[in-house]
């Protein structure tokens, strides 16, 4: 597992615990070069962010902040240890994903949100791709031409909820899925009205 390009490029990262998937390295490279310019100067926000492979990946390709989430003491841990070791900074915060965004992601903050949560595997298996789609909270802290981009099991059902997101690009790599996902209409409307809501 190692960064794909940027001034980190090539640098192998310290792998998460077990229990937790990390993205594939042709996975994370494909999502970058879909994102393209977007990732420059770009303030990201890492959920289940894991080993911190897409936010540093991020940061490597010239974004200008990231943020990493993760409930897991020891992925933190491992976070901290991929940034020094990439030479980049970030702010790790070890706490639940869904109270991190609901107390403390800003209105309008982030550029780029990534999300590659647990996968569900089988019934009665928590949705935590469906929980992200309709949470208010996490809309809210994305920037309105910002993009949010969301990890699945391909095998899953598709989402049958998108919580009012536009689905502007979907992708399937193996066994995971990847959707690129901007605020719909209403949301965008309702910035442009609140001048103040916008950075």
């Amino acid at each position: 597992m190692r960064i794909v390009a940027g001034t980190a490029g090539g640098i192998h990262l310290v792998r998460p615990p077990e229990h937790v998937r990390p993205t594939m390295d042709r996975v994370r490279g494909a999502i970058f070069s879909s994102l393209g310019e977007k990732v420059v100067d770009a303030n990201v926000l890492d959920l289940f962010s894991g080993s911190g492979g897409l936010g540093i990946e991020a940061l490597s390709r010239g974004a200008a902040r990231a943020t990493f989430v993760d409930s897991d003491s020891k992925c933190g841990q491992i976070i901290r240890k991929n940034l020094a070791l990439c030479r980049v900074t970030g702010v790790v915060q070890n706490m639940d994903v869904f109270k991190f965004a609901e107390l403390y992601a800003e209105e309008n903050q982030f550029d780029l949100i990534f999300a590659d949560p647990p996968f569900t595997k089988k019934p009665g298996d928590f949705d935590f791709a469906t929980a992200l789609l309709t949470s208010p909270h996490v809309k809210k802290a994305l920037r309105p031409d910002g993009i949010f981009v969301l990890e699945k099991l391909y095998s899953s059902p598709r989402p049958a909820d998108f919580g009012g997101w536009e689905v502007r690009r979907e992708k399937r790599y193996g066994e995971c899925e990847v959707f690129f996902l901007a605020k719909g209409a209403e949301e965008n409307k309702s910035a442009i009205r609140n001048p103040q809501s916008a950075i």
